[in-house]
């Protein structure tokens, strides 16, 4: 769980610096980058979350092809 939590605080951070570059009045097409970087790395934490969690129930030899099968359902 050490991971996710850096992922939901980097997320987090990222959140906040696209608030600022709002703020700031920054142009479009640098805030739109910034949050695709932020949908990017929420579907990320997602699949870590969905991997870890079916993975316990899982046989170890699994997991790789689950975690696959997750990330394509992830980017549909």
């Amino acid at each position: 769980m050490k991971d996710v939590k850096m992922r939901i605080n980097r997320i987090v951070g990222q959140l906040h610096g696209i608030e600022k570059m709002v703020d700031n009045k920054r142009d479009c097409s640098e805030i739109l980058q910034q949050i695709s970087a932020v949908k990017k790395a929420i579907d990320g934490l997602s699949k870590e979350i969905v991997v870890s969690n079916i993975c316990e129930f899982l046989p170890q030899e699994n997991i790789s092809k689950v975690g696959q099968m997750i990330e394509r359902a992830i980017n549909l």
